[in-house]
């Protein structure tokens, strides 16, 4: 084949795997943020996105969830085609585990759904709703933490520094939020947002490390 009209499929499917990552977040907090905005007795400060899957809309909330773990799962295997693989192996259990987390909800908080008044006693999906946020946001620190070592090998101190502070926050505010319950809700947020900040900037700067996919313009 010529070489200015080859293509390389394999380049193009890495480069649209990572744009998924750059996808997921916004995708995820949009449209969280609209149902939460909706819907009766969401308090920011009290209550976490998830528990938007109880009530009759929870379904909603449950698709998002499983549609940006879908999305996060694919951004994870572009990331591992990219070279970064142990950094993609921790962004696809991530993935794997927000889908898992939709398919058993939260507990009632609170406030929410409306009408309940106070803490329910730790049910089966509940406790398995945490685990699996535990693993996926364990998972993401981790994925943040060992992406900034591969930009260190690099020689990309700046990009270090910044992937590994995302990690350490994404794993203190969910450890702090969990401990310390509805009072520790902006550390549960500010492990959110970051995470997923972090997931955009990082599936943008490997996309700039795949060749671009047709071979005459690298």
């Amino acid at each position: 084949m010529d070489q200015e009209t080859e293509f390389d499929t394999a380049a193009a499917v890495t480069r649209s795997m990572l744009g998924w990552g750059v996808v997921a977040g916004p995708f995820y907090l949009v449209v969280g943020l609209v149902l939460a905005l909706t819907r009766d007795g969401f308090d920011f400060s009290r209550h976490p996105l998830s528990v938007l899957m109880l009530g009759d809309l929870g379904w909603m909330q449950t698709a998002n969830l499983a549609l940006s773990g879908l999305m996060v799962l694919v951004a994870g295997v572009g990331m591992a085609r990219a070279h970064a693989r142990g950094t993609g192996i921790a962004v696809g259990i991530y993935g794997v585990a927000m889908m898992a987390s939709a398919v058993f909800p939260p507990d009632p908080m609170p406030g929410f759904p409306p009408g309940q008044d106070g803490a329910t006693t730790p049910g089966t999906s509940g406790i398995l709703h945490l685990a699996f946020g535990g693993v996926g946001f364990v998972s993401l620190a981790v994925a943040a933490l060992l992406l900034g070592g591969w930009f260190a090998r690099r020689g990309e101190g700046r990009a270090a520094v910044w992937s590994r502070v995302a990690g350490v926050v994404v794993l203190v505010g969910f450890v702090g939020g969990v401990a310390l319950g509805p009072s520790g809700m902006a550390g549960l947020w500010l492990a959110v947002v970051v995470g997923f900040a972090w997931l955009l900037l990082a599936s943008l700067r490997l996309y700039r490390t795949v060749p671009h996919p047709e071979v005459a313009r690298r």
